[in-house]
């Protein structure tokens, strides 16, 4: 074991630095405001976004960049994708020119279409092979109050990916490798996408059959999208496929669901987001995965429909209509 620094003390990146500490790794959390850091060092809690939830007593935080970033075999960024460039150049040269380097990013970037681990590689300029992306049914809450979870290490670099699991692989935490990392990010970017269609269901008051049947055509969208791209059909079977889309769709913890039970209810979007102190990454992704499916040609109904509510002011009962009334097609197409 070694040292790991955890770069963000949000509600994920807070979860997996105690986890990283319980499975006996050295860990180093940077949290953006040096209160935040005091309080898990001194308290060992971060109520902003785990509130009831005890830190290990061995997981150290710090607001000073340089010092967690020093020796860490494993750098993980735990950051939204906005904004993730301007950080990275500030660190770049902090990071360790040999640490493994870890995307928890699950979203992709509007403007040139790049998922986390290549916003990572080319704001560093580095390898994309050093880029490892760990996803899956991982709803931080859950996993701080260590209730037993499972994930998926991704990485054509099947060393890398072993080193993560390990940096990670808490006795309530099991991780698995995938050698499939275009596959394992495609599954997370567009899961929070169907996770708001999925909360719009739920907020306009419709039953189990119309969730079940969001999130299985959901499933179909993000594995022709990533099978396009990519990445392997057996991927979007597993944990960070349907696993972690059960898990987004279905939970009150989502982010992602609750911003889209709260547009089935008729709020307005800007008010939703305002009123959270976390990022939904499924709102500005829908966008960029829309964009990448006019690109490689592949049809994506839901995440049109959700783009339309999110980015053009529709209705999400609009929505309902638009998708009940497509074309009759065979269940399985496009692959």
């Amino acid at each position: 074991m070694g040292q790991v620094a955890v770069m963000g003390a949000g509600s994920w990146g807070t979860a997996f630095a105690a986890m990283s500490t319980d499975a006996g790794e050295q860990v180093r959390l940077w949290a953006r405001r040096a209160e935040v850091a005091a309080e898990i060092n001194e308290q060992h809690t971060n109520a902003g976004y785990l509130p009831g939830i005890t830190l290990p007593s061995g997981l150290t935080a710090t607001d000073d960049p340089a010092a967690a970033l020093s020796d860490a075999e494993v750098v993980v960024l735990a950051v939204p994708s906005v904004g993730i460039e301007g950080k990275l150049a500030a660190w770049g040269e902090l990071i360790p020119p040999d640490a493994t380097l870890v995307s928890l990013i699950k979203g992709v970037d509007v403007g040139p279409l790049r998922f986390g681990s290549q916003l990572i590689s080319d704001a560093l300029g580095c390898d994309p092979a050093r880029v490892v992306v760990v996803s899956g049914p991982n709803l931080a809450r859950e996993c701080a109050a260590r209730l037993p979870a499972a994930s998926v290490a991704a990485s054509p670099e099947l060393w890398r990916a072993e080193r993560v699991q390990a940096a990670v692989m808490a006795p309530y935490f099991r991780v698995y490798t995938n050698d499939d990392k275009v596959g394992v990010e495609v599954a997370g970017a567009v899961k929070n996408v169907i996770a708001i269609a999925a909360g719009m269901a739920h907020g306009m008051g419709y039953g189990d059959n119309t969730k079940a049947a969001v999130l299985t055509r959901g499933l179909a969208e993000m594995t022709r999208l990533g099978v396009a791209l990519g990445g392997k059909a057996l991927t979007f079977g597993g944990l960070a496929g349907v696993g972690d889309l059960a898990a987004t769709c279905t939970s009150p913890q989502s982010r992602n669901r609750t911003v889209g039970e709260r547009l089935g209810r008729g709020e307005a979007l800007a008010d939703i987001i305002d009123s959270m102190n976390m990022v939904a990454e499924g709102v500005k992704s829908s966008r960029a995965l829309l964009g990448l499916a006019e690109r490689a040609g592949v049809e994506m109904p839901i995440t049109q429909g959700v783009v339309a509510v999110c980015h053009a002011g529709h209705d999400p009962k609009e929505l309902v209509g638009l998708l009940m009334s497509r074309e009759a097609k065979p269940e399985i197409y496009g692959l």
